[in-house]
């Protein structure tokens, strides 16, 4: 298996890529979220809105929290756009969301051609109580597909996940576990190319290369493209990559 990690702009990049290139699409976008105002939404760091203040960890901040949710919509509709154009008939998108930016994350998703399909729920044990009321121990991964599902495909998926961000190892603010990404990128044909436009420490793309799938990750910040990039290389047997520099 091999990977191409670009090195910058989501959609700059996304504007490059051949029609009919990818087989699935896999994301985790900065949410713009995270605060009850707008002030709170766009006032503050990333890691300010999702690292339990006294953390002893310290990774750094990442790009693109500084949006309102109407820009945000359009900005995702935009890049969601541009994936619908790369991906084959039948290739399903994925994109993760907090429950304040899930109604519109299925807009965009609709707005940009995808048919909606579900919302599929991530449970993770370790999370946030809320004194006086419900514990926030979900985030959701809205899903949709070009065209329709392949039906002579013997595949049968979870409708929900379980599992804690990692602890060990963490490298990034909002990690993906590698044991659930494994799973999702199941939906994408073996032999086939799994687009991430925010491949952030590199998790999807690590599960597509152990699962037998091609990947193709976008990172605008530098430090975790260097992050995504080691860990990537640490999943190949052989040089079999392709490194793609800074879009002009």
């Amino acid at each position: 298996m091999s990977y191409t990690l670009h090195r910058g702009d989501a959609l700059t990049v996304l504007k490059t890529l051949p029609d009919e290139s990818v087989n699935a699409v896999i994301t985790d976008p900065p949410y713009n979220s995270g605060g009850r105002t707008s002030s709170d939404r766009t006032g503050r760091t990333a890691r300010a809105k999702y690292v339990t203040a006294g953390s002893a960890h310290d990774l750094q901040n990442f790009p693109g929290e500084n949006r309102d949710q109407r820009s945000y919509r359009s900005w995702l509709t935009a890049l969601l756009t541009e994936a619908y154009r790369a991906a084959t008939e039948h290739s399903v998108a994925m994109v993760f969301s907090d429950w304040r930016q899930e109604p519109t994350t299925s807009d965009a998703l609709q707005m940009a051609g995808w048919t909606w399909s579900g919302t599929i729920p991530w449970i993770k044990p370790a999370s946030r109580p809320r004194k006086g009321g419900f514990k926030q121990s979900a985030e959701f991964i809205v899903w949709g597909v070009k065209g329709g599902l392949e039906k002579d495909r013997d595949l049968y998926l979870p409708g929900h996940f379980i599992a804690s961000q990692p602890r060990k190892d963490r490298v990034h603010i909002t990690q993906k576990p590698v044991e659930i990404m494994q799973q999702l990128v199941q939906i994408c044909p073996e032999g086939g190319t799994v687009l991430d436009p925010f491949t952030g420490s590199g998790s999807t793309g690590v599960a597509a290369l152990r699962e037998g799938r091609q990947f193709v990750g976008v990172e605008l910040s530098a430090h975790y493209a260097d992050v995504a990039e080691a860990r990537l290389r640490a999943e190949l047997t052989q040089d079999d990559f392709v490194l793609a520099g800074p879009e002009a």
